[in-house]
């Protein structure tokens, strides 16, 4: 074990580490080129007897570990939705590390409960969310519609499930066919059951049909169903479609249903006033999640969740075991009550941080930045007749496929798009990830990474187009040959 002197001396020169990556990330490959199995082979198959010495261990993670990493942070990632740091982060999750607490309770640790429910009403401001919203951080946005649900199940049962398990009712949630997988997750989890998930059609910008969602509503009802809960998105994870607020709110208030807005990666975007239409209607809203983890430079996992009825949450998850009691029990929040787990990291720290360090206007700056380049981009796509943009671009995150020359088999432009992909990633120049959209093999460049310029989106540019135009002409060589 490592004295105070020796891990000092390994601090500075990790801190040295990390400084340098940054500088030279741009020089390894995005995603890792190794192949399964490759880094498992590398190591031992069991732990060693005697101790080894940080320099050791330190020349294996250089030389085995990093190889085989993706690289999130490097500006030429654009793919799924990013998961963002930045150095204020960073520097927090460094003193979140040493000071090792376990934040389950107010009393576990006071500054980390005020601070958490500080920087939560930060957030509140700088978004435009209303004022009665109470937040509280959790892991991850999966996670936050979990507890939502659950949290609607006990208010539709008053508490009756949580103490006595399910007898007979037959609940149902509802999400457009564009909602993101982990609603499907939370509804098995949460004893609801998968076939009592409804999920309604979309219009042409992929945003739930209001009619659709009445209809099935007043449909189940008639059929003895008991309709619970509504999880609307903003900024399906697919194309970033934004479910109408105002319309979906008035339907779950006239058949008193909970309504969930997951806008797990595009909530940032209300810290710009221009995008706070998006949540008209939210006086409806019960619960409300965003990760600052994705767009707002606060490195995984910090997920910002916000209730209008805290009393609902806590009545769900509180539980008060004896060697849990407290002095000051009710004085002031604990947060363990506020969801799933007991313990608790102290995650407030590093969001404070950022947005201490970069500011309100600071933020605006960079996210504006993201959309600009973002538009930029969808420009030189529109103009270029062998690509097709396949959904609105609302945000920063542009939905593509390369249409092959003299090529109309919907079979075969999948299949290429496909190959360009594989072909694009194995380059090692950038990442990109992908979806279907009404059953096109649909390209996703996602514009968010902290550092990117435009110079990299350029960049990203005539890689995807080089590589498209060579696979086409192979492509038409083939064909003629044949």
């Amino acid at each position: 074990m490592i004295d105070t002197n020796e891990f000092r001396q390994y601090g500075h020169r990790f801190v040295e580490w990390i400084a340098e990556y940054y500088e030279n990330i741009e020089k390894f490959p995005v995603k890792s080129q190794v192949k399964p199995r490759e880094i498992y082979e590398q190591l031992p198959a069991s732990p060693p007897d005697k101790r080894e010495s940080i320099d050791t261990i330190f020349e294996d993670f250089v030389n085995i570990v990093l190889p085989g990493m993706t690289h999130w942070q490097s500006p030429d990632f654009f793919a799924y939705f990013p998961a963002n740091t930045s150095f204020p982060s960073i520097l927090a999750e460094m003193l979140t590390a040493a000071l090792g607490a376990q934040c389950m309770k107010w009393e576990t640790s006071p500054a980390a409960a005020e601070l958490e429910e500080v920087v939560m009403k930060w957030l509140i401001r700088l978004t435009g969310l209303p004022e009665s919203f109470s937040g509280v951080i959790q892991d991850s946005a999966s996670t936050s519609t979990l507890c939502a649900l659950l949290s609607a199940r006990e208010r539709a049962s008053n508490y009756q499930v949580n103490n006595k398990g399910f007898y007979h009712e037959k609940f149902r949630i509802y999400c457009s066919t564009e909602a993101h997988s982990s609603v499907e997750k939370a509804v098995k989890i949460a004893g609801i059951g998968k076939e009592n998930l409804v999920k309604i059609g979309v219009d042409e910008n992929f945003s739930i049909l209001p009619d659709q969602l009445e209809r099935s509503i007043s449909e189940d009802k008639k059929n003895g169903f008991q309709p619970l809960c509504v999880v609307a998105a903003i900024g399906t994870t697919s194309s970033t479609a934004v479910d109408p607020l105002l319309p979906v709110g008035l339907i779950c208030k006239k058949h008193k249903l909970w309504l969930h807005v997951d806008a797990a990666f595009a909530g940032s975007a209300l810290i710009l006033p221009e995008y706070r239409k998006m949540i008209e209607g939210i006086e409806n809203v019960d619960s409300f999640v965003f990760n600052p983890h994705k767009w707002l430079f606060t490195n995984f996992d910090c997920s910002a969740y916000f209730v209008k009825d805290k009393d609902a949450l806590v009545r769900t998850f509180h539980i008060m075991p004896e060697y849990l009691i407290t002095t000051t029990q009710g004085e002031k929040n604990d947060y363990c009550d506020w969801g799933i787990p007991l313990g608790r990291r102290f995650r407030a720290l590093k969001l404070w941080f950022v947005l201490r360090n970069f500011g309100r206007s600071g933020l605006q700056e960079i996210l504006a930045r993201h959309i600009s380049l973002t538009k930029k981009l969808k420009r030189i796509i529109e103009g270029n007749k062998n690509y097709e943009i396949l959904a609105p671009v609302f945000f920063n995150l542009i939905c593509f496929r390369y249409l092959p020359e003299n090529e109309d088999n919907e079979k075969n432009i999948n299949a290429f798009n496909e190959q360009l992909l594989e072909e694009i990633n194995a380059s090692g120049k950038l990442y990109l990830s992908h979806t279907r959209l009404r059953d096109k093999f649909t390209l996703r460049v996602m514009i968010a990474q902290t550092y990117v310029k435009e110079t990299h989106v350029m960049k990203a540019w005539e890689v995807i187009n080089n590589i498209a135009v060579a696979l086409d002409a192979k492509r038409k060589d083939f064909v003629s040959e044949h």
